[in-house]
């Protein structure tokens, strides 16, 4: 069985925790570096992003996320976590752990109050996935080899590349556990292939 880890530092991790633990694998909270070294996957919860950055510095987990993602260890970040994961970020010098090949706009659906819900199309799922977004940030352009999974209004709000998935939305806030199930195979797929 998998064990999938959810950066524990802010956001909504006791939601995730919840999926991973409905979707079959095991769940862990990371507060500490060493707890990277025992796990197959991470979530980067929602939160805020800027936030999120003081606290991984804080805690000196910038350099251990970044070899996380180089030893092809899958990585699924939502919301914030998506802009933590983007190589660039719009009106910001440098960006954050720099995984996914891809430009992001912070709060580009607008502040809290213009929160929404919106049924999405995701690639590979039949049913629309109602998707939760909360002062949510979309991506402007990817690179060659991300795979858009869903837009919302023309922007970009799911995307995936090798062992990375990031969405503009809050999966974990609903009671469909579809998105975080897909997350558990790629990461149980990659654990395989790792221990080769």
């Amino acid at each position: 069985m998998a064990t999938i880890g959810v950066l524990g530092l802010q956001g909504a991790v006791r939601e995730h925790v919840k999926s991973i633990e409905r979707s079959g694998a095991n769940a862990v909270i990371v507060k500490k570096v060493e707890q990277l070294a025992d796990i197959d996957g991470l979530i980067l919860p929602g939160g805020e992003s800027t936030t999120m950055r003081r606290l991984i510095n804080q805690y000196g987990f910038l350099e251990p996320l970044k070899q996380f993602g180089q030893q092809n260890k899958p990585i699924f970040g939502t919301c914030a976590g998506l802009i933590l994961l983007a190589k660039e970020i719009v009106g910001e010098a440098s960006p954050h752990i720099a995984l996914m090949d891809m430009k992001v706009k912070r709060n580009a659906f607008g502040r809290q109050r213009e929160s929404f819900e919106a049924p999405l199309s995701l690639k590979g799922m039949n049913e629309p996935f109602d998707a939760v977004f909360i002062r949510a940030p979309y991506i402007i352009e990817v690179g060659d080899d991300v795979e858009v999974l869903a837009t919302h209004n023309d922007a970009i709000v799911a995307a995936k590349q090798g062992p990375f998935l990031c969405t503009a939305f809050h999966p974990e806030l609903t009671d469909d556990d579809r998105l975080t199930a897909y997350f558990v195979k790629m990461v149980e797929e990659q654990k395989k292939e790792l221990a080769c």
